[in-house]
């Protein structure tokens, strides 16, 4: 027979489980109601920097590669032919104006010179003869002793002798000055650069022998595109540009070329340079950046920058009502001035752009801006 527990276990399980549910069901009634009357909650706002966007003076420049070249450089040639003897100089020295720099062989013109002196000396005998015989000629002609065809001969004898003094007078005078020639002397004050001759070799009038450059006065040569030419004039400040892209001298523009050169089509500018800290040498390739003016512009920090699919994109703060969101806006930009873009066209004076937490932004994203 069965128990009086074991019947009604059936029935107390069903009322236990009707009271669960009914708990149950109130409960997420409740939560439901509270749900429809307050609306999903959102995420808060991030707290973001912005930089209010106003417009700024903007270089008008442009970057093009110069070279450097000494306004005193003087190219040494020999004015002789000969056999070198001596070099009294080394690549890099500094040398005044005047100093020796080589000697070449001068054995050949020293004879030459001497052959010449010593046939001045004859020559000048023979003009003090024929004068004595010109004034004994003379006395013996204003004593009737002498014809005066005595007289001519002897006048022409002494004119041929004082010609020939003064021919062979001008002979040694340029025999001594070409003397001078074989001592190669500096012709200014400067460095003296690479000397590609060595003692014992010949050279000519043709051999270059070393430079002397003063690297205190430089001129920048920018080969500048025909079609950025225009507006150049003289007085414009060149940048010379170091590798970091640092400013590492200024310059003024002293020359814009009248023609345009047929093979490059560039249009050549020169600026001169002040190296007188020496940091800069000659035929060196340096940027030159052409500063043309200034004009007013906005600009945005590399780091608020995203590039997506080759185009460029920033995000602004933008006030839509019930609160900031953030918005993203494709810009155009143009050259890095510094650690900005210049921006050519997408974002407008007095906009927030939002220079922080950019990794975590997407566009329509709550945000709460603070300068």
């Amino acid at each position: 027979m069965m128990s009086t527990f074991a019947m009604h276990t059936p029935s107390l399980l069903r009322d236990f489980y009707f009271a669960l549910a009914a708990s149950a069901a109130m409960a997420l009634a409740g939560c439901g109601g509270k749900t429809s009357a307050s609306g999903p909650q959102g995420p808060p706002p991030m707290t973001v920097k912005v930089q209010v966007e106003q417009p700024t003076p903007i270089q008008d420049s442009a970057d093009y590669v110069a070279t450097l070249k000494s306004r005193d450089s003087t190219s040494i040639s020999p004015q002789v032919d000969g056999q070198i003897t001596q070099i009294y100089v080394k690549s890099g020295e500094r040398v005044a104006a005047g100093a020796p720099l080589m000697q070449i062989d001068p054995l050949k013109q020293q004879a030459t010179v001497g052959t010449q002196e010593a046939t001045h000396a004859s020559k000048l005998a023979d003009l003090q003869y024929a004068q004595q015989q010109l004034q004994r000629t003379k006395q013996l002609y204003s004593e009737g002793v002498a014809s005066k065809q005595n007289l001519d001969e002897a006048q022409s004898t002494y004119d041929r002798a004082k010609a020939d003094v003064a021919s062979l007078e001008a002979q040694v005078k340029q025999e001594r000055v070409q003397l001078q020639y074989f001592r190669v002397l500096a012709p200014t004050a400067g460095v003296v650069g690479d000397i590609p001759v060595h003692v014992g070799d010949r050279v000519t009038t043709s051999t270059m022998l070393t430079t002397i450059d003063r690297t205190s006065a430089l001129e920048a040569y920018v080969d500048v595109p025909v079609e950025n030419a225009q507006g150049l004039k003289q007085g414009q400040t060149v940048e010379l540009l170091d590798s970091d892209g640092k400013v590492a001298g200024t310059a003024k523009i002293s020359f814009v070329s009248p023609r345009v050169n047929d093979q490059t089509q560039t249009v050549l500018v020169k600026a001169a340079v002040d190296n007188k800290q020496g940091t800069l040498r000659t035929q060196q390739f340096v940027r030159a950046r052409v500063v043309r003016g200034t004009r007013p512009g906005l600009t945005v920090p590399v780091l608020a920058v995203s590039r997506i699919n080759g185009q460029f994109f920033v995000f602004v703060a933008h006030d839509e009502g019930k609160g900031e969101v953030a918005r993203q806006k494709q810009v155009q930009l143009g050259d890095i001035v510094g650690n900005n873009y210049v921006v050519l066209s997408g974002l407008q004076p007095g906009e927030k752009l939002i220079v922080s937490g950019l990794q975590f932004l997407a566009d329509g994203a709550p945000v709460k801006s603070e300068t």
